[in-house]
């Protein structure tokens, strides 16, 4: 079975998706060793982990590819792909999207954001029209042909537009073929409620994003107001962005890190990546 086959079965299953957001080859490899079922890439720590710049759009298509392909070929998991605006109009979509075909990707994330977009939870993000981000959908869902690629509309207009505006928005991204929605940035509980009752049989994402603009619900809850995916977008970024300055602020401060208590072992990390497997394969070649 295909990885967007595997996603779309996910999709009718009952329980909520919680996907957490990856940014390079590790991190989804332990994503896939803890045990959930999708990863997505985030853009934003793909920008800070390969350029360690801000998410303002500073990726380019070719970045990115390069950076999802090989996430996707590291793991065995459905890979959702981050893939901001589809980087240009409507004909680059369909190029955007035929790439993303290529590279098995099982779902691709499309905002409506004017280009360079933003992190979804920056402010002063602005939008295009939408009437041109539902054409942008139509030409993903005529690209896709019968790969059967899962096509996540994201609408950005929340913020400048507001929350009926937005609402407006997915109603008609829906209608151009989006398997999906994502109304970005909510600001309360209410505003999330609100999504979920004008949109009841359609699979829903929140997007919860620690110290953004959406309330921290948790997985339960969100699933009870109708919600079917929730992303996690930068946990692991943010967890581990943490754990290294304190690991490195004591080697500078001591000259050691005899005393850090939050290393793994260093035979489990050779078992994440595959050390056995290679010194099996080695031995092997070397016997015959």
């Amino acid at each position: 079975m295909s990885a967007a086959n595997k996603l779309r079965k996910l999709l009718e299953s009952p329980e909520i998706l919680v996907i957490p957001g990856v940014y390079d080859c590790l991190s989804a490899k332990i994503v896939e060793q803890v045990g959930f079922e999708v990863a997505a890439t985030s853009g934003f720590g793909i920008a800070a982990s390969t350029l360690g710049l801000p998410d303002y759009g500073f990726l380019s298509a070719t970045e990115m590819f390069y950076s999802v392909g090989r996430i996707a070929q590291s793991i065995s998991l459905p890979l959702i792909a981050d893939l901001d605006t589809g980087y240009g109009n409507a004909l680059n979509v369909m190029r955007t999207v035929k790439d993303a075909v290529q590279l098995g990707l099982a779902g691709v994330i499309l905002e409506d954001q004017e280009s360079p977009k933003k992190c979804g939870h920056f402010e002063n993000k602005r939008v295009i029209s939408e009437t041109e981000h539902a054409n942008k959908i139509r030409a993903a869902v005529e690209a896709r042909g019968d790969s059967g690629l899962v096509i996540i509309a994201r609408t950005d207009a929340r913020a400048p537009l507001g929350l009926e505006a937005a609402i407006c928005r997915g109603k008609e991204y829906i209608k151009a073929g989006a398997d999906v929605l994502f109304v970005e940035a909510p600001q309360s509980k209410d505003e999330l409620q609100n999504i979920a009752s004008t949109f009841p049989n359609i699979p829903l994402v929140a997007n919860i994003v620690e110290g953004g603009k959406t309330p921290q619900l948790s997985a339960s809850e969100l699933q009870e107001m109708g919600f079917k995916i929730v992303f996690f977008p930068l946990s692991g970024l943010l967890a581990v962005t943490k754990v290294m300055t304190a690991c490195l602020s004591q080697l500078k401060a001591e000259g050691t890190t005899a005393n850090f208590p939050d290393f793994i072992k260093f035979q489990e990390f050779q078992e994440l990546i595959g050390v056995p497997k290679y010194l099996q394969l080695e031995k092997k070649f070397a016997d015959s």
